[in-house]
């Protein structure tokens, strides 16, 4: 018997959703990450993502879980990356708690999650990204990187996570800009690091999107 084969496209209506949801990542991408988990979901192992923000490509990864059976596990504090705090470009004062004065996206994200109908194949892990791969020790399918885009915070995203990532699985980094008039050079450092460790593989490259299989041992 044939093993029934991935699903190439998110069903119609949570395209619609992603399209809907708060978030920066644009469609391309995110079919270029849709495909990505489809792949590394067929490894039977969960799917990871560092920042979530609003949910916006939480919601492709939990449709590729969903189609396989597995599950997608998110990473994030949901106070906000750097850029996205008050005075920023990418301030959104809808999400600010006027409770606390401070930002939490949080509650959107899983607005996001339930009107798609995928809260159930999502766990929402909630805090920082270093203490949480402390604790986790499963390998993962796939894991993708979008969150904080300092150094700082790259460099321990990529630490903590990128030996998580199973043999044959997938690491996707997301806003990786060679010129540094595109963007920050953070991420397109991190993914140098992944190339030049001999690790991982380049498997694809759509736009700001890079996909690379975990073909070494050593990182």
């Amino acid at each position: 018997m044939t093993a029934p084969t991935a699903p190439t496209a998110p069903r119609p209506e949570i395209l619609v959703a992603f399209e809907a949801a708060k978030g920066f990542m644009p469609v391309d991408e995110g079919l270029a990450l849709y495909a990505a988990a489809g792949e590394a979901a067929a490894l039977g192992l969960p799917l990871v993502e560092i920042g979530s923000y609003c949910g916006r490509s939480t919601l492709l990864l939990a449709e590729a879980a969903r189609a396989a059976g597995v599950m997608a596990v998110t990473v994030d504090h949901h106070r906000g990356s750097e850029e996205q705090q008050p005075g920023w470009e990418y301030h959104d004062p809808e999400v600010v708690d006027p409770v606390v004065g401070r930002m939490d996206t949080l509650p959107a994200f899983r607005r996001t999650l339930h009107a798609a109908g995928l809260e159930d194949r999502v766990i929402a892990l909630v805090g920082r990204s270093p203490q949480i791969a402390a604790l986790w020790q499963a390998p993962a399918g796939l894991v993708f990187i979008d969150g904080g885009h300092t150094d700082e915070h790259a460099t321990a995203d990529y630490e903590g996570w990128a030996p998580r990532v199973a043999e044959g699985g997938l690491l996707v980094i997301h806003d990786v800009f060679p010129d540094p008039a595109d963007g920050g050079q953070a991420p397109y450092r991190i993914y140098r690091r992944a190339l030049e460790s001999g690790a991982f593989t380049e498997v694809s490259v759509h736009r700001s999107l890079r996909v690379l299989r975990r073909t070494g041992a050593k990182i």
